[in-house]
């Protein structure tokens, strides 16, 4: 009698155990290095992944597809607006079809509730490049990074200054499987949704430079996510103040990280001094992307390797 190994899809932050995320960051290390030494390491020969783009992207679809080359592999790249699910095929039906053709799926949409959905139908791991609800990619590589400067993030404090978006609930999720706390500042009707909280680690702060006092490290992002461009305008207004610049990150510890995950706006959210100063280490938050979804991509399709 057979026993398929169940299928394990990364749709969400807290889809992983502290020590499944411990084992990847550990293969992350090693596929960095051997990248950062030529050294060829192929173990998705014949494996094919299918990048599906509702939302458009840089980092997103250079990381998956460069990162599948590096790994031997081939990638796909599958806009909604050349495909039939642009022409209204249901989300169910291109899981069963786009599945059956392939070894593993990332999907960048808007609603969560599409890629679960195409997540349910499909026969081979799928990953999320981003929902509105969640970008458990970009935390997972920011984690990564603080790991490579400052080492286990257990413990300490991360502030967000901004918008309740993607990335606070993924970072949210994060703080509850690592141990570490949250200290948050949203301006007034840009409130988190308590639906997609899942945790008590974190305080409030109406005053954003409060919310970097003592930080590890401090985050931010845009003030106007895809999908709501329509409400820049009064986004401006109503973020006025949250900028991080120097005067915030003073707030922070002397050797406090800046992340943000880019595109930024210098200006808006964050101050040209601190997005290029010492602090900031957003270019390696970036290419941390490629390093981590290689070793999520290998967890996912190979399981458990010797690390080597």
């Amino acid at each position: 009698m057979s026993t398929a190994k169940p299928i394990r899809h990364y749709l969400q932050f807290s889809d992983l155990s502290l020590e499944e995320y411990e084992y990847v960051i550990e293969r992350a290390n090693i596929i960095k290095r051997k990248f950062k030494n030529y050294e060829l390491y192929h173990p998705m020969v014949d494996r094919t992944l299918v990048m599906v783009f509702d939302k458009n992207s840089t980092r997103t679809r250079l990381s998956f597809e460069a990162g599948m080359h590096q790994l031997g592999g081939a990638a796909i790249y599958l806009n909604t607006r050349d495909s039939q699910l642009g022409r209204g095929e249901p989300v169910e039906d291109a899981g069963q079809v786009m599945s059956r053709m392939c070894d593993i799926i990332m999907v960048r949409t808007f609603g969560q509730e599409i890629i679960e959905r195409f997540a349910a139908y499909s026969r081979v791991p799928v990953i999320n490049g981003l929902t509105n609800e969640h970008h458990p990619c970009q935390v997972f590589a920011d984690i990564f990074t603080y790991y490579e400067h400052r080492g286990p993030i257990k413990g300490k404090t991360v502030a967000w200054v901004g918008d309740a978006n993607n990335m606070l609930y993924s970072w949210l999720q994060a703080a509850e499987i690592f141990g570490f706390h949250m200290n948050v500042s949203t301006p007034k009707g840009y409130d988190m949704d308590m639906k997609l909280v899942n945790t008590q680690r974190y305080t409030f702060f109406d005053n954003p430079a409060d919310a970097c006092e003592g930080a590890d490290l401090v985050n931010t992002d845009v003030w106007t996510s895809m999908g709501y461009e329509a409400e820049n305008a009064a986004r401006l207004k109503a973020f006025d103040g949250w900028i991080v610049d120097s005067a915030k990150m003073a707030r922070a510890k002397p050797d406090a990280l800046f992340m943000h995950c880019l595109p930024a706006h210098r200006g808006e959210e964050v101050s040209a001094d601190v997005i290029d100063g010492p602090q900031s280490v957003v270019w390696d938050e970036a290419e941390n992307r490629l390093h981590i979804q290689k070793a999520l991509i290998e967890f996912l399709l190979l399981g458990r390797l010797d690390q080597k």
